[in-house]
């Protein structure tokens, strides 16, 4: 099984997504009251995670590992695409409220 395979479906499904131009598949993947932290910000709420994620340049995705603790499911990946520092390694990915229909909690730090 590959790392990517091992994460439960609703978070493969954000990575699946998260490399490709908006959509409401994306946006879908969110709970209304979603909290997404990307360093330190947080954006709450779908309207504030539409803001967020229109500033951050599109970038795919190596998944390198996903460990299940029970503080939730933390994927680590290496990102690649067209912004300083490419391909950045290590990025973090911690989904600490989510189910199998709805992410509630995305922290994003390195």
């Amino acid at each position: 099984m590959t790392a990517d395979q091992a994460a439960p479906a609703v978070v493969r499904r954000y990575f699946e997504l998260a490399g490709q131009p908006d959509s409401e598949d994306y946006f879908a993947l969110f709970a209304e009251d979603a909290v997404v932290e990307d360093e330190s910000t947080e954006y709450r709420g779908i309207a504030a995670i539409r803001e967020w994620r229109r500033a951050v340049p599109l970038v795919s995705y190596e998944i390198t590992d996903v460990v299940d603790t029970p503080a939730g499911t933390v994927v680590t990946a290496t990102i690649s695409g067209d912004f300083p520092g490419s391909p950045f390694a290590g990025l973090r990915y911690r989904f600490s409220d989510h189910d199998e229909n709805a992410i509630r909690v995305l922290r994003i730090a390195p």
